[in-house]
């Protein structure tokens, strides 16, 4: 007789991972890295290294906003925070806060009014040497990603 239970459970198994929403492959640290570092490159400023201290921190806090609320961790480093209903790349990710330079007026060195460009300044930012990033699926099925920087901008300099 035909034994079915090994074909059912290749069948659930298939069925269970046809549902899963995987993270994006676009989420490991050189993908982060190289995302930063073509924008630095693009504007003259020196490419950050990865730093593995930072990394633990931002998946530490991540972890604690799998809420998905987006709010800073209020540590000791500079921080580009991101939530979205859907799934993003490192890529995209790092589009988002560059997105702001038409908010931002590099001989004032401030935003437009009633707009932010703090990302696109701490993504810019000469003086930060190091970056360590961390996403998040959240219980609400969205996602949560975080990048830090060491050091952190300078609000009151211009970022290069």
């Amino acid at each position: 007789m035909f034994n079915s239970y090994p074909n059912l459970l290749v069948l659930a198994i298939a069925l269970a991972l046809s549902f899963s929403v995987p993270l994006k492959a676009q989420d490991q640290p050189q993908d982060f890295l190289n995302a930063h570092n073509r924008a630095r490159v693009s504007v003259g400023v020196s490419p950050l290294m990865w730093s593995q201290t930072l990394a633990a921190y931002a998946q530490a806090y991540a972890e604690k906003r799998r809420d998905c609320g987006l709010f800073h961790s209020g540590g000791p480093y500079g921080e580009t925070i991101k939530v979205h209903i859907i799934d993003f790349s490192a890529e995209e990710f790092v589009s988002f806060f560059l997105n702001q330079k038409s908010d931002y007026d590099y001989t004032t060195n401030t935003c437009r009014a009633g707009k932010s460009c703090d990302g696109y300044k701490q993504v810019l930012f000469r003086k930060s040497v190091f970056l360590g990033c961390a996403k998040v699926k959240c219980n609400n099925g969205g996602f949560f990603a975080i990048c830090s920087y060491d050091p952190s901008v300078i609000l009151s300099e211009r970022p290069f």
